[in-house]
């Protein structure tokens, strides 16, 4: 059925990196989403007025709730299509992200609420009605939102997106209740046993535990995430397999919603090299890459030497000291300022995101004292930079 829906209403469908093709995926799951849902309340609503069950009528509204989450992941997905502007010249895909944390906090809401009423029932429990019509109707519901929450996450891994898979979840967390719902009763009418506050309790913190990660998840891209290790790698080796680069740091990626992102990085060349010939190679790269990988990336140009075996030398000695105090650290921007009764050592010390002030100056200050081993007329300039890339594979 996802498979179905998707080639009739997706138009090219395969390209899933196109704005165009992900808004429309966001369309159609919003859609499928907001029709299932009231389709759901309409049943419930009108079978718990015929049999009047407060707990069929219940379940009712929290439907006519998801679909309010569907109606906010469609305004998301479709606010976020907008091209850029002067006001946003980077666009406006973040909005999707503030949609799916919008959801969320929904889920985490829906939540609250099942915990307050399930504590309730601890204390003050009710009588539980069984009724096999109700069941029945709870049962076909379950079918409905497991599909519906299949449906979201397939979609939201297939465009990467956040609002897709907080609706799955949300989805999930619906199911979870309303199997409680079904289990308590069907514990009650065949064993006596009235655990529906208890077992309440548990769900609704799975529930909130959920909304908990999907905010965690979305506000991650919004307040700055690590780069991603497997992206990092790939984009330093694609732009070192050109000749004429020796070298690559300081990759830096911003990201403005899903396949838009931004990134800069520092490209080294031969210091010997003609400029404008290295200049054109830096235009060439930049524009192959941003095609390639869907990225709009900007090069830095960085000269460094290639043929001086002191240099070269002194620059292996720096970085292997760097490792001794650290297998994390590492140099870049290595140049030498000569001198009779001093040498100046400049070079970029870049340490784990995760260090201190003092521990930065700690390191700084030990990795002069190793090079000054070396040769007591060396003056080390260190800049600390912290790296940008996570540290988890």
């Amino acid at each position: 059925m996802t498979d179905f829906l998707v080639h009739r209403f997706v138009k090219d469908y395969e390209k899933t990196d196109s704005i165009p093709v992900r808004t429309a995926y966001g369309v159609l799951a919003s859609i499928v989403g907001i029709l299932c849902n009231v389709l759901l309340f309409a049943v419930k609503f009108l079978t718990g007025l015929i049999l009047n069950s407060v707990s069929v009528t219940a379940d009712a509204f929290n439907n006519l709730s998801d679909a309010g989450s569907s109606i906010i992941g469609f305004i998301g997905v479709k606010m976020a299509s907008k091209p850029a502007d002067e006001d946003h010249p980077f666009g406006h895909g973040r909005i999707e992200y503030i949609a799916a944390l919008i959801v969320a906090f929904l889920v985490i809401e829906v939540g609250f609420t099942f915990l307050k009423s399930s504590v309730s029932k601890i204390f003050h429990p009710e009588e539980l009605v069984f009724q096999a019509s109700s069941v029945v109707i709870l049962i076909l519901s379950v079918g409905v939102k497991l599909w519906l929450g299949a449906f979201n996450r397939k979609l939201g891994k297939r465009i990467d997106s956040k609002v897709m898979l907080a609706t799955a979840a949300d989805a999930m967390g619906d199911v979870i209740t309303t199997s409680v719902t079904i289990a308590s009763i069907l514990i009650f009418h065949f064993f006596h046993l009235n655990v529906d506050g208890i077992v309440g309790v548990i769900v609704a913190c799975l529930v909130m535990w959920s909304g908990i990660g999907i905010a965690k998840d979305t506000l991650e891209p919004l307040i700055g995430a690590p780069i991603d290790p497997a992206l990092y790698r790939q984009i330093k080796e694609r732009v070192e397999s050109y000749d004429g680069i020796v070298g690559s740091h300081d990759l830096i990626i911003h990201n403005y919603g899903p396949n838009r992102s931004m990134a800069s990085i520092h490209a080294e060349v031969p210091r010997d090299s003609d400029i404008v010939v290295s200049h054109e190679l830096i235009d060439r790269i930049e524009r192959e890459l941003s095609k390639e990988l869907g990225i709009f990336l900007v090069i830095h140009m960085d000269p460094v030497e290639t043929h001086d075996q002191r240099i070269l030398q002194l620059r292996d000695q720096v970085a292997e000291a760097a490792k001794e105090l650290d297998s994390r650290f590492t140099i870049h921007d290595f140049r030498l300022v000569d001198g009779e009764e001093q040498v100046n050592l400049i070079f970029d010390l870049v340490v784990p995101a995760d260090f201190t002030p003092d521990q930065e100056n700690q390191a700084g200050h030990d990795l002069m004292e190793k090079i000054s081993l070396l040769d007591n007329r060396f003056q080390c300039v260190i800049t600390i930079e912290k790296t940008f890339v996570s540290q988890a594979e």
